[in-house]
């Protein structure tokens, strides 16, 4: 990417539309939105992790089915709510992302940094091979963002597993725009335990048509 290079409007002179894609702006929740989600991601640690009575298990049950009840009157669309809107927060503020912020977002690429839990083992300690494409996918997005292209879609995502990834160890992420081809953005990653490489990945991110979901 260069300083000649054309911008999403002139890429896309539906841009301001995101194709069929609605624009979702950052959210700025209070301080209780933060350790609601903190507070869940210690939860989803103990459900894979605990190993209690089943006294204790119907308890936790009649806890979290009171908690559905306190949040239900409050479902919102798509969008709207600040899970996955909220930037200044580990993983978006959404559950569904490993808990990593951003420490570079630059056209070049961007990075992240972050570690893995208990509730992201697939086995013997390791974290599950499942949760890595999760984490490559995340990270092409927002560096097809921002790298100025348009809303895009992945279109294939390749990951090679070169070491065991472990939890509770600080970690780096980073993907970039390698080339580009019309509607096609070119991504690739790396997935770092200081200088052992433990994940690298390669994809391919399509632009949006006008009117595409």
């Amino acid at each position: 990417m260069t300083d000649s290079s054309p911008s999403p409007q002139q890429l896309d002179p539906d841009y301001e539309h995101h194709g069929g894609f609605p624009e979702y702006g950052a959210a700025s929740p209070g301080p209780g939105f933060g350790r609601f989600v903190t507070a869940m991601r210690g939860l989803q640690d103990l459900a894979v992790s605990a190993d209690p009575s089943d006294e204790v298990w119907e308890e936790a049950a009649d806890r979290a089915d009171a908690l559905s009840a306190l949040l239900a009157p409050f479902h919102a669309p798509e969008g709207q709510g600040p899970a996955g809107r909220s930037p200044q927060l580990p993983g978006m503020g959404s559950l569904l992302l490993p808990p990593w912020t951003m420490s570079k977002f630059d056209v070049d690429g961007v990075e992240m940094r972050g570690h893995f839990s208990r509730f992201h083992v697939g086995g013997n300690g390791a974290v599950h091979g499942g949760v890595l494409p999760l984490l490559f996918d995340h990270v092409f997005g927002m560096a097809v963002h921002a790298a100025g292209r348009p809303i895009s879609r992945t279109a294939f995502l390749h990951v090679d597993y070169r070491k065991i990834t472990p939890i509770d160890t600080p970690l780096v992420v980073r993907g970039h725009v390698a080339a580009t081809e019309g509607r096609k953005a070119f991504v690739r990653g790396e997935l770092l335990d200081g200088d052992h490489l433990l994940a690298e990945a390669n994809g391919l991110m399509i632009r949006l048509l006008p009117g595409q979901p």
